[in-house]
Protein backbone atom coordinates (compact mmCIF):
# COMPACT_ATOMS: atom_id res chain seq x y z
CA UNK A 1 0.00 0.00 0.00
CA UNK A 2 1.43 3.73 -0.79
CA UNK A 3 1.26 5.93 1.86
CA UNK A 4 -0.83 9.45 1.00
CA UNK A 5 2.11 11.52 2.59
CA UNK A 6 4.66 13.13 -0.28
CA UNK A 7 7.85 11.48 0.06
CA UNK A 8 7.22 8.17 1.05
CA UNK A 9 6.99 6.79 4.64
CA UNK A 10 11.00 6.60 5.00
CA UNK A 11 11.08 10.25 5.08
CA UNK A 12 8.93 11.14 7.93
CA UNK A 13 8.96 8.30 10.76
CA UNK A 14 7.54 9.24 14.28
CA UNK A 15 9.88 9.28 16.99
CA UNK A 16 13.33 9.02 14.33
CA UNK A 17 14.94 12.62 13.91
CA UNK A 18 17.96 11.23 12.30
CA UNK A 19 17.17 13.39 8.89
CA UNK A 20 16.60 16.10 11.39
CA UNK A 21 20.18 15.85 13.04
CA UNK A 22 21.85 15.36 9.44
CA UNK A 23 20.50 18.89 8.34
CA UNK A 24 20.77 20.80 11.41
CA UNK A 25 24.10 19.49 11.36
CA UNK A 26 24.24 18.20 14.85
CA UNK A 27 26.47 15.71 17.37
CA UNK A 28 27.35 12.26 16.43
CA UNK A 29 29.98 10.65 17.84
CA UNK A 30 32.34 10.80 15.06
CA UNK A 31 32.03 14.68 15.64
CA UNK A 32 32.80 14.19 19.54
CA UNK A 33 35.80 12.42 18.78
CA UNK A 34 37.30 14.57 16.19
CA UNK A 35 36.61 17.37 18.40
CA UNK A 36 38.26 16.02 21.29
CA UNK A 37 41.12 15.21 18.90
CA UNK A 38 41.32 18.65 17.74
CA UNK A 39 40.69 20.10 21.47
CA UNK A 40 44.04 18.25 22.53
CA UNK A 41 46.09 19.19 19.77
CA UNK A 42 45.65 22.61 20.83
CA UNK A 43 46.56 22.42 24.27
CA UNK A 44 49.56 20.40 23.29
CA UNK A 45 50.12 23.11 20.70
CA UNK A 46 50.11 25.90 23.03
CA UNK A 47 52.25 23.97 25.45
CA UNK A 48 55.30 23.90 22.99
CA UNK A 49 54.41 27.43 21.86
CA UNK A 50 55.32 28.59 25.74
CA UNK A 51 58.00 25.95 26.30
CA UNK A 52 59.77 27.13 22.83
CA UNK A 53 58.83 31.32 24.27
CA UNK A 54 60.33 30.71 27.64
CA UNK A 55 64.17 31.50 26.81
CA UNK A 56 63.27 34.39 25.08
CA UNK A 57 61.03 35.73 27.97
CA UNK A 58 63.84 34.76 30.81
CA UNK A 59 66.42 36.49 27.91
CA UNK A 60 64.19 39.65 28.10
CA UNK A 61 63.68 39.27 31.97
CA UNK A 62 67.75 38.97 32.37
CA UNK A 63 68.17 42.40 29.61
CA UNK A 64 65.48 44.46 31.85
CA UNK A 65 66.76 43.58 34.71
CA UNK A 66 70.12 44.50 34.03
CA UNK A 67 68.74 47.92 32.58
CA UNK A 68 67.05 48.98 35.55
CA UNK A 69 69.43 48.32 37.70
CA UNK A 70 72.09 50.15 35.63
CA UNK A 71 70.16 53.13 35.10
CA UNK A 72 67.64 53.29 37.43
CA UNK A 73 67.33 51.33 40.80
CA UNK A 74 68.84 48.71 42.45
CA UNK A 75 68.76 47.09 45.76
CA UNK A 76 71.04 47.37 48.56
CA UNK A 77 71.82 45.10 51.71
CA UNK A 78 73.18 47.11 54.62
CA UNK A 79 75.58 45.11 56.19
CA UNK A 80 77.73 48.19 58.14
CA UNK A 81 76.48 49.46 61.06
CA UNK A 82 77.84 52.85 59.99
CA UNK A 83 74.70 54.29 59.49
CA UNK A 84 72.48 53.29 62.37
CA UNK A 85 69.95 54.03 63.26
CA UNK A 86 68.88 55.89 60.57
CA UNK A 87 69.50 52.54 58.34
CA UNK A 88 69.65 48.87 60.25
CA UNK A 89 73.52 46.68 59.39
CA UNK A 90 74.45 46.65 63.48
CA UNK A 91 75.25 42.51 65.08
CA UNK A 92 72.73 40.83 65.91
CA UNK A 93 69.85 42.83 63.93
CA UNK A 94 67.75 42.22 60.66
CA UNK A 95 70.19 44.07 57.89
CA UNK A 96 68.00 46.80 56.47
CA UNK A 97 67.38 46.60 52.84
CA UNK A 98 66.84 49.46 50.41
CA UNK A 99 66.13 50.87 47.21
CA UNK A 100 68.57 53.34 45.98
CA UNK A 101 67.08 55.48 43.25
CA UNK A 102 69.40 56.37 40.63
CA UNK A 103 66.79 59.34 38.30
CA UNK A 104 67.66 61.66 40.51
CA UNK A 105 71.16 62.60 39.60
CA UNK A 106 70.46 62.23 36.28
CA UNK A 107 69.13 66.00 37.08
CA UNK A 108 71.11 67.28 39.41
CA UNK A 109 74.30 66.20 41.95
CA UNK A 110 73.90 64.99 45.46
CA UNK A 111 73.63 67.74 47.96
CA UNK A 112 74.00 67.99 52.14
CA UNK A 113 71.37 65.91 53.63
CA UNK A 114 71.66 62.86 50.94
CA UNK A 115 72.28 59.44 51.97
CA UNK A 116 74.24 58.02 49.34
CA UNK A 117 75.72 54.65 47.70
CA UNK A 118 79.10 55.15 46.45
CA UNK A 119 82.23 53.21 44.97
CA UNK A 120 84.56 54.31 47.84
CA UNK A 121 88.03 55.33 46.73
CA UNK A 122 90.87 53.09 46.06
CA UNK A 123 92.17 54.78 49.38
CA UNK A 124 89.28 53.39 51.81
CA UNK A 125 89.54 50.69 53.76
CA UNK A 126 86.20 47.78 52.93
CA UNK A 127 83.83 48.29 56.25
CA UNK A 128 82.70 44.76 55.36
CA UNK A 129 84.55 41.72 54.36
CA UNK A 130 83.06 39.70 51.18
CA UNK A 131 83.91 36.56 49.88
CA UNK A 132 83.56 36.66 46.73
CA UNK A 133 82.78 33.36 44.07
CA UNK A 134 85.00 31.25 42.39
CA UNK A 135 83.03 30.48 39.25
CA UNK A 136 80.44 31.91 36.96
CA UNK A 137 77.38 30.57 38.32
CA UNK A 138 78.33 31.41 41.58
CA UNK A 139 79.17 34.83 40.35
CA UNK A 140 75.66 34.75 38.45
CA UNK A 141 74.04 33.96 41.85
CA UNK A 142 75.79 36.98 43.60
CA UNK A 143 74.92 39.15 40.88
CA UNK A 144 71.11 38.27 41.44
CA UNK A 145 71.33 38.33 44.91
CA UNK A 146 72.61 41.76 44.85
CA UNK A 147 70.42 43.01 42.08
CA UNK A 148 67.36 42.02 44.04
CA UNK A 149 69.13 43.22 47.54
CA UNK A 150 69.62 39.69 49.90
CA UNK A 151 73.38 39.38 48.90
CA UNK A 152 76.15 41.73 50.68
CA UNK A 153 77.03 44.31 48.69
CA UNK A 154 80.70 44.70 47.21
CA UNK A 155 83.63 45.46 49.49
CA UNK A 156 83.88 48.74 47.96
CA UNK A 157 80.30 49.49 47.99
CA UNK A 158 79.73 52.12 50.91
CA UNK A 159 76.51 53.94 52.21
CA UNK A 160 77.12 56.70 54.12
CA UNK A 161 75.47 61.00 54.50
CA UNK A 162 76.86 63.83 52.13
CA UNK A 163 77.99 66.78 54.32
CA UNK A 164 79.62 69.35 52.08
CA UNK A 165 79.69 69.75 48.04
CA UNK A 166 82.22 71.14 46.16
CA UNK A 167 83.89 74.38 47.15
CA UNK A 168 82.64 74.25 50.44
CA UNK A 169 84.52 74.48 53.76
CA UNK A 170 83.91 71.52 56.45
CA UNK A 171 85.25 71.45 59.95
CA UNK A 172 85.45 70.36 63.52
CA UNK A 173 84.12 71.53 65.98
CA UNK A 174 82.17 74.14 67.49
CA UNK A 175 81.58 74.94 71.06
CA UNK A 176 79.20 72.48 71.56
CA UNK A 177 80.71 69.69 68.92
CA UNK A 178 78.96 70.52 66.04
CA UNK A 179 80.40 69.75 62.73
CA UNK A 180 80.74 73.34 60.51
CA UNK A 181 80.26 73.89 56.87
CA UNK A 182 81.66 77.33 55.82
CA UNK A 183 81.47 78.23 59.27
CA UNK A 184 78.37 77.54 60.21
CA UNK A 185 77.40 74.28 62.42
CA UNK A 186 75.26 71.97 60.61
CA UNK A 187 71.83 70.46 62.26
CA UNK A 188 72.17 66.74 62.14
CA UNK A 189 69.40 65.35 64.56
CA UNK A 190 70.25 61.91 62.75
CA UNK A 191 73.39 61.48 64.67
CA UNK A 192 73.80 58.45 66.80
CA UNK A 193 76.41 57.75 69.79
CA UNK A 194 78.35 60.41 68.46
CA UNK A 195 82.09 60.45 69.55
CA UNK A 196 83.80 61.77 72.37
CA UNK A 197 84.14 65.75 72.56
CA UNK A 198 87.94 65.45 72.91
CA UNK A 199 87.98 62.91 69.64
CA UNK A 200 85.56 64.47 67.34
CA UNK A 201 87.50 67.31 66.10
CA UNK A 202 89.18 67.61 62.42
CA UNK A 203 90.98 70.62 60.66
CA UNK A 204 89.51 72.50 57.72
CA UNK A 205 89.16 70.80 54.81
CA UNK A 206 88.19 72.53 50.98
CA UNK A 207 86.12 70.15 49.07
CA UNK A 208 87.61 69.59 45.65
CA UNK A 209 85.33 70.71 42.72
CA UNK A 210 83.49 67.10 41.57
CA UNK A 211 83.85 65.38 44.90
CA UNK A 212 81.89 65.44 48.17
CA UNK A 213 82.74 65.05 51.94
CA UNK A 214 80.47 62.14 53.81
CA UNK A 215 80.20 61.09 57.21
CA UNK A 216 77.76 58.12 58.69
CA UNK A 217 75.47 59.14 61.11
CA UNK A 218 76.76 56.48 63.64
CA UNK A 219 79.66 58.55 63.75
CA UNK A 220 81.57 56.54 66.49
CA UNK A 221 81.44 53.34 64.46
CA UNK A 222 81.67 54.92 60.58
CA UNK A 223 84.88 54.75 58.76
CA UNK A 224 83.95 57.48 56.28
CA UNK A 225 85.51 61.18 55.30
CA UNK A 226 87.21 61.95 58.83
CA UNK A 227 89.04 58.73 59.07
CA UNK A 228 90.51 59.34 55.28
CA UNK A 229 91.32 63.14 55.53
CA UNK A 230 94.78 62.30 54.99
CA UNK A 231 94.78 60.40 51.80
CA UNK A 232 95.36 61.81 48.06
CA UNK A 233 91.88 62.62 47.75
CA UNK A 234 91.59 64.99 51.21
CA UNK A 235 88.95 61.91 52.51
CA UNK A 236 86.33 63.02 49.58
CA UNK A 237 84.58 61.26 47.57
CA UNK A 238 84.10 61.37 43.64
CA UNK A 239 80.73 62.58 42.41
CA UNK A 240 81.36 59.90 39.94
CA UNK A 241 81.54 57.36 42.16
CA UNK A 242 78.09 57.48 43.80
CA UNK A 243 75.90 55.12 42.38
CA UNK A 244 72.52 56.41 43.64
CA UNK A 245 70.44 58.02 46.16
CA UNK A 246 68.54 55.64 49.43
CA UNK A 247 65.44 56.14 49.42
CA UNK A 248 63.33 53.65 50.94
CA UNK A 249 63.50 50.88 53.09
CA UNK A 250 61.86 47.40 51.80
CA UNK A 251 62.76 45.30 54.12
CA UNK A 252 62.27 44.29 57.15
CA UNK A 253 58.53 45.06 56.78
CA UNK A 254 58.08 47.03 60.25
CA UNK A 255 60.71 49.24 58.89
CA UNK A 256 59.64 50.00 55.81
CA UNK A 257 59.41 53.92 54.84
CA UNK A 258 60.65 56.40 53.02
CA UNK A 259 64.47 57.87 53.73
CA UNK A 260 64.53 61.76 53.74
CA UNK A 261 67.34 64.29 53.34
CA UNK A 262 66.98 66.89 56.11
CA UNK A 263 68.23 70.43 55.35
CA UNK A 264 71.47 70.40 57.49
CA UNK A 265 72.93 73.59 56.30
CA UNK A 266 70.11 75.62 56.46
CA UNK A 267 69.92 76.65 52.73
CA UNK A 268 66.04 76.31 52.06
CA UNK A 269 65.58 79.11 54.88
CA UNK A 270 68.51 81.46 53.60
CA UNK A 271 66.83 80.78 49.83
CA UNK A 272 70.12 79.54 48.35
CA UNK A 273 68.06 77.56 45.44
CA UNK A 274 65.81 79.20 43.70
CA UNK A 275 61.90 78.04 43.77
CA UNK A 276 61.56 77.31 40.26
CA UNK A 277 64.90 75.20 39.90
CA UNK A 278 64.08 73.27 42.94
CA UNK A 279 60.25 72.29 41.25
CA UNK A 280 61.79 71.55 38.17
CA UNK A 281 64.13 69.46 39.43
CA UNK A 282 61.19 67.35 41.90
CA UNK A 283 59.12 67.22 38.71
CA UNK A 284 61.72 65.92 36.76
CA UNK A 285 62.82 63.20 38.52
CA UNK A 286 59.63 62.90 39.93
CA UNK A 287 58.01 61.87 36.71
CA UNK A 288 60.98 60.30 34.92
CA UNK A 289 60.02 56.76 36.20
CA UNK A 290 57.00 56.90 35.32
CA UNK A 291 57.29 58.04 31.99
CA UNK A 292 59.99 55.19 31.36
CA UNK A 293 57.78 52.24 32.97
CA UNK A 294 54.53 53.53 30.27
CA UNK A 295 57.16 53.58 27.67
CA UNK A 296 58.13 50.12 28.55
CA UNK A 297 54.27 49.03 29.70
CA UNK A 298 53.21 49.66 26.44
CA UNK A 299 55.02 47.40 23.56
CA UNK A 300 54.05 44.31 26.24
CA UNK A 301 50.81 45.12 26.59
CA UNK A 302 50.72 45.39 23.10
CA UNK A 303 52.32 41.80 22.67
CA UNK A 304 49.87 40.32 25.01
CA UNK A 305 46.81 41.50 23.18
CA UNK A 306 48.45 40.17 19.97
CA UNK A 307 48.70 36.81 21.61
CA UNK A 308 45.13 36.61 23.15
CA UNK A 309 43.94 37.78 19.25
CA UNK A 310 45.50 34.96 17.92
CA UNK A 311 43.97 32.45 21.05
CA UNK A 312 40.66 33.69 19.59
Amino acid sequence: MSSDRPGGPADDVPGDDRGDRASRGGDTPATHESTGRSGRRGKIAKKGSLLRELPVLLLIAFVLAVVVKTFFVQAFFIPSGSMEQTLHGCPGCTGDRVLVNKVPYWFGEPEPGDIVVFKGPDTWTPEVSVAEPGNWFSGALLWLGRTVGVAPPSEDDFVKRVIAVEGQTVECCDAEGRVMVDGEPLDEPYIFENNPMESRAFGKVTVPEGRLWVMGDHRSASSDSRVHVGDKYSGTIGVDDVIGKASVIVWPINRFGTLDSPDIQGTDAAGAVPAELTSSRVTASAVAPWAIGLAGAVPVAAWRRRRRSAGD
